[in-house]
């Protein structure tokens, strides 16, 4: 058994940029893929998961000292510092529960499709670290090993629902045949834009306003291309950060780089995915009897969108001021930053693309997450402590990308019982977003059963 662990843990260590690729390849050489098909699928998704990882270290690098600026800027003082998913994730990975995880998680998907539960095949390998940080933290608040197993597989289970879900708008929006995203973050706030969209049209006036970068640009030309979005928005975060001229004008080639490269990298890993994608649903339909399946990945595809990017660098500075009217807040958000867009991704495409819409869900969204984590901070800083992260006992670590995750939240404050009148409050409002997330859902299908018929027809 300790042989199988420590071959897992290898493998986990190799990072997604390597562990993807590999997977891809075994997959695409049991669906009887050519072998050279099957090596150049694999490194093309290799070099987008590469090419991701370098524009957000990028943004990361460049975006982080304006943070701190503005947070000066704006007086606002917090004494817990946001280490981001790429400071959590490995400090779940080595969590007791992490490596049991993945089988775990695997078995769920296959127990789901045998049951006709969902139609999600998930081959996000990596991302199962998002299961493994809710099953880590309720192992640590109730200090059950097994209520940390069931944390993971009720985790799992929702995320592949999730996956269900959204698939119509993955798919109709963003244009990602045949894709799911049952993914630990973008996923879990979905049903709130579902909600906000609602709401929203019941409102007169309000709901007839969209802020469409693409409809924009048809009436404004050339004003509103993503370059040059992405070189307003550098100009914005530059001037509230205070810099010199120099900084502004540097700061937004930056910003239009990463709106405009975004989308070049995410390009390979469709390039990758997609024949594969397109062999697994076919073997998958041949024998289910023409049932429609997904394959589910990681969430990073949907960051190739103009409008999520644009949002992603509007949600820089307005997350910072979002963090100073958060009742008790004392996480500055910083790590993850340059990953709003994972936030806020799947809003955009319910939202169809209206900024205006993306803007009121984000903002609920990152005031829901900023709270969560100031909620779960203690057993945040217990998984670093057991990970031997921290050198310092009185210091506390804290993110918002899994740490501020409703569905961690929910099921361990329901098994502590620690804050009632939050988990009433999260509970009642996240379970009312689910709620009319499936019949919204339902009428998608619905949609887009039509729409295909239709296009059917035409052939």
């Amino acid at each position: 058994m300790d042989a199988l662990l420590s071959v897992v843990q290898y493998f986990v260590n190799l990072g997604a940029s390597v562990m993807l690729p590999i997977v891809i390849f075994i997959v695409a050489i049991a669906l009887g893929t050519p072998l050279g098909k099957a090596v150049k699928s694999g490194l093309s998704i290799g070099i987008g998961f590469v090419g991701i990882g370098l524009i957000v270290n990028f943004m990361l690098t460049n975006l982080s000292p304006a943070a701190q600026a503005m947070s000066a800027n704006f007086g606002i003082s917090m004494s817990v510092i946001d280490i981001g998913w790429p400071g959590m994730s490995p400090m779940t990975w080595a969590s007791r529960i992490a490596l049991v995880a993945i089988p775990v998680a695997i078995v769920v998907n296959l127990v789901m499709l045998a049951l006709k539960m969902t139609r999600v095949v998930n081959i996000d390998i990596w991302n199962i670290w998002h299961f493994a940080f809710t099953g880590a933290i309720v192992d640590i608040a109730t200090g059950s090993y097994t209520l940390g197993i069931i944390a993971v597989c009720i985790h799992a289970a929702f995320a592949y629902k999730i996956g269900d879900w959204f698939a119509p708008t993955v798919n109709r929006y963003f244009g990602l045949e045949g894709i799911a995203m049952p993914h630990g973050t973008t996923g879990w706030f979905a049903p709130i834009s579902v909600f906000v969209d609602f709401v929203i049209d019941k409102i007169p006036g309000i709901r007839d306003i969209d802020f469409n970068p693409t409809h924009l640009q048809k009436r404004f030309g050339t004003i509103c291309t993503p370059s040059v979005m992405g070189a307003i928005m550098g100009i914005i975060i530059g001037v509230l950060a205070g810099y010199d001229v120099r900084g502004i004008l540097t700061l937004a080639i930056q910003m239009s780089a990463v709106i405009v490269l975004m989308p070049v990298v995410v390009k390979y890993i469709m390039n990758g995915l997609l024949p594969i994608s397109e062999v697994a649903r076919k073997r998958l339909q041949n024998k289910f009897n023409e049932s429609r399946f997904f394959i589910g990945l990681d969430c990073a595809l949907l960051l190739g969108d103009p409008v999520v990017v644009t949002a992603s660098l509007l949600f820089i500075p307005i997350t910072i001021l979002v963090a100073a009217i958060v009742p008790g807040n004392i996480i500055l958000p910083f790590g993850d930053l340059p990953t709003i867009g994972f936030f806020i991704a799947m809003a955009v495409g319910v939202h169809g693309g209206n900024l205006f819409r993306t803007l009121i869900t984000g903002c609920i969204v990152m005031f829901m997450t900023i709270w969560i984590s100031n909620q779960t901070m203690v057993w945040q800083t217990q998984l670093a402590s057991n990970a031997g992260q921290l050198t310092d006992a009185a210091a506390k670590v804290a993110a918002l990308d899994q740490g501020g995750s409703p569905v961690t939240y929910i099921i361990t404050q329901i098994l502590t019982l620690q804050n009632i009148g939050g988990l009433l409050a999260i509970g009642a409002f996240y379970l009312i977003c689910v709620a009319f997330t499936i019949v919204w859902s339902r009428k998608q299908y619905k949609e887009w059963d039509e729409e295909t018929a239709k296009e059917n027809s035409q052939d």
